[in-house]
């Protein structure tokens, strides 16, 4: 009997070590089973040709059409007489140059005859304003005996995602030799909920999705191969949450007419609807025995700050110490500033003129004196201070605390798991956590990766929020433009308020070193078409000041200056002491200077979908409307510009974040929540596959709840060992 391979044997056994290893470096397949999961991006028909008309340039591309014409033309080389052969080939849509050279001449011009058909493989290229493939790979697709005609008949051709090393249907074949291993697959979802949602067992599902004979067999594999995907990742997240449900924690209720009554009685407005619910939502966490894991997402401006800090004002009342954990010194210093502004005498405790509920706000950040230091660290243990803010070094081994009952981490995107983890471990027990991001997250993505947390959204701006307008300005196409867009600068300056100018990079020695390099690099195609390196701070500052904003107050503000320099700059901005303040991102999250009413964004197409939008966050803060000027010297039809066309037509961050991960490969859209490794997401798509996702997320929560252990679902703990490797499931065990 013919040996069928184990899932888990390694490719060398079945496919030879010279494939095996070009599987695993380039596509990350090493074994059966990973190689059974490599699914075909898309089919070809026999009788239907793929669109040649709109190919994407520099990619690999796995084409079927027709040969039309094929020519040899000879030409005069350095040695004499040299042949090229010219194949166009047609889809009925388009057509497309192939180009083969010298001694690889012969075998094409032998097989592809006009009228021919065959897959084409290899990487677009332009070559006289056309686009060509130089020296394809091809498969034919008909003749006596041919393998590939005998193997797919009048079958659909899977397109399988390849590599200049490894073409389409050489993976088609390699998955040809491990199919029958597929009878041997673990099934993980539970046969009442397989059944009951009418879904194909896996091993006919892996069968139809590699070799389907029809588009309805592609269907029915997809959608069993979806559930698998979504299922396995929510029951981990399940088990996940339940785990922690398990785990004690210390009730922090705030006490009747403590600091909390005092801070809301002295502020001055009212809170929102929206505040109100969601501070009622974390309030009710608090006080249970096992900790808050919360989730707060809100949009630019939302309020977020406000709803941590009576957070970690009813964790003060309740005795306990609240951290929170800001990415950036600007940014803890920022928090810090508006934290103790908010409090006003309520932060001044211990202190003369402080009130008698009042508590101590310090800071702690890599930079500080030593005095200042030991102070800050002596108040934390001692107690006298219940509010920390600082950044990851709050996380090292010195700091200790009397009581840590809430963390509180501003920027998730910004933080490892291990930081987070590191500074829960500094509790007794082990404290609450609340989790900020002002990057709207649709909620499927919510659902996927972070689906170890409950999630409050914030959707409603406080009163006395303006709108902000928001435009593109094409330099390249209408410098006129961008001359107007310094005036309307100039224009807010004298109408009293204030400016921030944004640009992608400092400009200083740092970023010369780095440009030498990248100039000695191989340019790709994208490079030359953006040949000049991104506009600078420094740059941009010195050419405002003698140019177009000649008179005004400019002051930079970038990552790289002396922590000292930059509070100051940052303090005079806020103190009104500056007109314009041009700057990279360090802006970009938590900033608020109510009297800047305009930002002009340099070269904004560098900058991805939601910086955009935190960046254009920072004005229309106060009474006045503000105003974000896109500028670009992108041409009109590329997707950069029709991705600024979609920040400037919407402030609605929701839909925003959907945009931009619709432009993302799937892939990239669980970032860290897959800790570094390949994405386990193949055929689920996180943002159109809503309903499987929520579905999923119910089946699994019932099934933690009824069998935490998995011991009846031995399958299903297959399956979750395979997709946590040990990294990942570490990850999730830190949350």
């Amino acid at each position: 009997m013919e040996h069928v391979p184990a899932l888990d044997e390694p490719l060398k056994k079945s496919l030879g070590p010279a494939t095996a290893k070009v599987m695993a470096e380039a596509l990350d397949l090493h074994t059966v089973g990973d190689l059974l999961h490599h699914y075909p991006r898309r089919y070809a028909e026999r009788g239907e040709l793929t669109t040649l008309s709109d190919l994407p340039l520099d990619e690999h591309v796995t084409v079927v059409a027709q040969v039309a014409d094929a020519r040899v033309h000879t030409f005069n080389g350095a040695k004499g007489r040299g042949q090229r052969l010219e194949v166009t080939i047609t889809d009925g849509s388009g057509r497309l140059q192939l180009v083969f050279f010298g001694k690889g001449v012969h075998k094409p011009h032998h097989d592809l005859l006009p009228g021919t058909r065959a897959m084409f493989s290899g990487k677009v290229s332009l070559f006289n304003r056309r686009l060509q493939l130089a020296h394809p790979a091809y498969e034919l697709l008909r003749g006596d005996g041919d393998v590939a005609a005998d193997a797919w008949a009048a079958a659909l051709i899977p397109i399988y995602p390849a590599t200049t090393k490894l073409e389409s249907w050489k993976i088609a074949k390699a998955v040809d030799a491990v199919l029958p291993s597929a009878t041997d697959a673990v099934d993980p979802l539970p046969p009442a909920l397989r059944e009951g949602r009418g879904l194909a067992e896996l091993p006919d599902a892996l069968r139809l999705i590699h070799r389907p004979a029809t588009k309805a067999d592609v269907a029915a594999a997809r959608e069993r191969l979806k559930w698998d995907e979504a299922f396995v990742l929510q029951v981990a997240l399940a088990r996940r949450r339940h785990a922690d449900t398990q785990l004690p924690a210390v009730p922090r209720r705030p006490a009747e007419d403590g600091i909390l009554t005092a801070f809301d009685a002295e502020l001055p407005f009212t809170l929102t609807d929206g505040q109100l619910k969601v501070s009622k939502e974390i309030f009710d966490d608090l006080a249970t025995d096992h900790p808050m894991h919360r989730l707060l997402q809100g949009e630019v401006g939302s309020g977020k700050t406000m709803v941590a800090l009576r957070a970690m004002l009813a964790v003060v009342d309740a005795g306990g110490q609240a951290a929170m954990l800001a990415p950036t010194e600007v940014l803890a210093q920022q928090h810090h500033r508006s934290v103790t502004e908010m409090m006003g005498e309520l932060a001044e405790g211990g202190m003369l003129g402080g009130s008698e509920r009042a508590t101590k706000v310090v800071l702690l950040t890599g930079s500080m004196g030593v005095a200042a230091r030991r102070q800050a660290l002596l108040d934390l243990v001692t107690g006298e201070a219940g509010i920390v803010i600082g950044t990851h070094a709050l996380i090292e081994d010195k700091v200790r605390f009397h009581d840590l009952g809430l963390v509180v981490v501003d920027e998730q995107h910004r933080f490892g798991v291990e930081q987070r983890d590191a500074l829960r471990g500094k509790g007794k027990q082990p404290p609450h956590l609340l989790v900020m991001t002002a990057t709207p997250i649709p909620r499927t993505v919510a659902m996927t990766v972070f689906g170890d947390l409950e999630t409050s959204v914030l959707d409603q701006l406080p009163a006395g929020r303006s709108p902000i307008a928001s435009h593109v300005v094409p330099a390249a196409e209408k410098p006129h433009f961008l001359a107007r867009a310094w005036e309307r600068v100039r224009e807010e300056v004298e109408n009293g308020h204030q400016a921030y100018v944004v640009c992608p990079r400092i400009g200083d020695d740092v970023d010369q070193a780095d440009e030498k390099k990248a100039a000695q690099r191989k340019p790709s195609a994208e490079d030359e078409a953006e040949k000049r390196p991104p506009l600078a701070v420094l740059d941009v500052a010195g050419k405002l000041g003698a140019g177009p904003l000649a008179g005004l107050r400019i002051a930079v503000l970038h990552g790289r200056m002396h922590p000292d320099d930059k509070d100051d700059v940052m303090r005079r901005f806020a103190a009104g002491e500056l007109d314009v303040l041009v700057a990279t991102t360090v802006i970009e999250v938590g900033v608020n200077v109510p009297n800047a009413t305009a930002m002009v964004i340099m070269d904004a197409d560098r900058f991805g979908v939601s910086q955009l939008h935190q960046l254009r966050g920072r004005v229309g803060r106060g009474s006045a409307p503000g105003l974000c000027l896109l500028v670009s010297e992108m041409p009109e039809a590329s997707p950069a510009r029709q991705r600024l066309a979609a920040v400037a037509a919407t402030l609605d961050g929701f839909e925003l974040s959907r945009i931009d991960l619709e432009q993302r490969r799937e892939g990239d859209v669980l970032g860290q929540a897959q800790s570094g490794v390949r994405s386990s997401l193949r055929v689920l798509a996180v943002i159109d596959d809503e309903e499987v996702i929520a579905a999923a997320r119910e089946e699994a929560t019932a099934l933690v709840l009824a069998d935490p252990d998995l011991e009846a679902h031995p399958g299903l703990r297959t399956a979750l060992d395979a997709l946590l490797s040990e990294e990942r499931e570490e990850y999730l065990e830190k949350g």
